[in-house]
């Protein structure tokens, strides 16, 4: 039988649509929605006929609006909360208005140092494509010939490689990097992508996030991995020119496991990083959205060369 972990994301009411929104993009589309606002809405309907108000209604009155979600209680939905506790960090961060209300996340019945250990049970080692095996560090793995290990431990932040996004983009990696590659992994995350690339036999990678939390766990795993040849850098390159300066051009591969708004956002940009004949992975694509992206990729000179597809979730390689 599957156990769930009960996730609340306390919010203001007018956030509550953008939020819900953002979560779908995430593959979430169940949610519960407490608000008082819809109280005041239900008195307020001239046209509504009722002769008395239950019990769970009226609770409704006061309670503070928040959206309710499950995710399953393994190594998936682990993947899963670190990805909404990202999203709902960047809310509180860019709150000076007051927008958000007090945003929080909360998980019900259930400690948040209990669950993170609770579900390491379900993190074993596993194979990505051909020759990748995903590990925590408290397991043992015999690496057969041309097995590369790949060490990461879950995290606050998204990538351990269980995710179908996340796996898809390795097994991309391992089609394109021939050796001695240069490359740019946006939206880092946990740096597994990074990490991935530089056993497959780059020479190096660029990591980028918005996240602080997110660049300085990308920083340690890649250097318990035992590897020295990257660059970290932390910011929204949409917005920061300077940053897109920093970063550079002349890659070989670009990885861009996002969203689909943030990769139609970046869409205009992922020339200036590009080396001629270079190649471009993006993932995080549900299918409603998969279209959308590909129309604004195209649109800005790229072709796509394949695509995979696991469970809802895409990941496309293009060229220019």
């Amino acid at each position: 039988m599957d156990s769930f972990i009960q996730i609340d994301i306390y919010t203001s009411s007018q956030a509550i649509d953008g939020i819900t929104g953002a979560l779908t993009e995430y593959g979430i589309t169940g949610f519960i929605i407490q608000d008082s606002a819809d109280f005041e809405d239900f008195l307020a309907d001239k046209n509504a006929n009722w002769d008395y108000v239950d019990d769970e209604l009226m609770g409704l009155k006061t309670v503070e609006p928040h959206i309710t979600l499950y995710v399953h209680e393994n190594a998936q939905g682990a993947e899963t909360l670190a990805a909404i506790r990202g999203l709902v960090d960047g809310y509180a961060r860019n709150n000076s208005d007051g927008y958000y209300g007090n945003i929080r996340l909360e998980l019900a019945n259930v400690k948040e140092e209990d669950w993170a250990n609770n579900w390491k049970k379900y993190y074993k080692p596993f194979r990505v494509g051909k020759s990748l095996i995903i590990k925590p560090s408290w397991e043992e793995v015999e690496p057969g010939d041309g097995d590369r290990i790949l060490e990461i431990d879950p995290a606050s932040t998204f990538g351990t490689g269980q995710h179908h996004t996340t796996k898809m983009v390795m097994e991309t990696l391992e089609e394109v990097v021939s050796g001695g590659e240069r490359v740019l992994d946006l939206g880092c995350g946990s740096g597994i992508l990074s990490i991935a690339a530089l056993l497959l036999g780059a020479e190096s990678v660029t990591l980028c996030d918005i996240f602080e939390n997110a660049v300085k766990t990308a920083s340690e795993n890649v250097e318990k991995n035992n590897f020295t040849a990257y660059t970290v850098h932390c910011g929204n390159i949409i917005e920061d020119k300077a940053l897109r300066e920093r970063l550079g051009s002349g890659y070989e591969i670009i990885c861009a496991n996002i969203v689909a708004d943030v990769i139609i956002a970046m869409s205009p940009l992922f020339e200036g990083f590009i080396k001629d004949g270079g190649r471009l992975i993006v993932s995080g694509i549900i299918d409603e959205r998969v279209d959308e992206v590909t129309a604004a990729l195209g649109a800005n000179g790229w072709n796509v060369l394949s695509s995979k597809n696991e469970e809802g979730w895409n990941c496309i390689l293009l060229s220019r």
